[in-house]
């Protein structure tokens, strides 16, 4: 008996849901069932905990597939994968990294990066950094796509390229500057 990551997703969501957390993604590799939930505001450890439990009782009772399997439940992190069209719709305004199945005509080579501006069941429309015209993209002409974090404030001047110079390091006193009480 198999199944698949589609599978899962109707399977698990109503148990996810009745915790008060979402659904993000279901993936299966080899012998590992990798799940991963979101709330908004973020998942604590103890609700990742109680969802590992509730999860693993309903695939203990409802076999998923032969043979053993290791149960993986997290939270998608800062940069989350982008499969499904839900996934695109969710992620509109943020910034995201595409990479493409095969050149397209209306970008330079097999990657962009820039805001999510559009999301359809047919495709996404991405408005690159680099301020040349939109990109869309049919969900097929996509191999990977993600989320990116923007860290905050850029890097830390370094006194080799001009910036605040380090502080001038105290020279260490020999014994005989040392003063000694009596």
């Amino acid at each position: 008996m198999g199944t698949t990551p589609d599978a899962l997703i109707v399977e698990l969501s109503p148990i996810v849901s009745n915790l008060g957390l979402t659904l993000h993604d279901v993936e299966i590799t080899k012998a590992l069932i990798r799940v991963t939930i979101h709330k908004d505001g973020g998942v604590s450890l103890d609700q990742l905990a109680e969802a590992n439990r509730a999860i693993s009782e309903h695939l203990d009772a409802h076999e998923p597939f032969e043979g053993r399997y290791t149960l993986e439940v997290s939270s998608p992190g800062v940069e989350r994968k982008l499969r499904r069209p839900d996934h695109f719709t969710a992620a509109l305004g943020e910034i995201v990294s595409i990479k493409t199945s095969t050149d397209v005509d209306t970008m330079p080579g097999r990657r962009v990066e820039g805001e999510l501006v559009e999301a359809t069941n047919d495709g996404i429309v991405v408005a690159p950094d680099d301020g040349g015209g939109s990109v869309a993209l049919h969900y097929d002409q996509i191999d990977k796509a993600r989320t990116v974090f923007a860290w905050g404030g850029g890097a830390k001047p370094s006194p080799s390229r001009g910036g605040s110079p380090k502080r001038a390091k105290t020279p260490k006193k020999t014994p005989s500057e040392k003063v000694t009480m009596p």
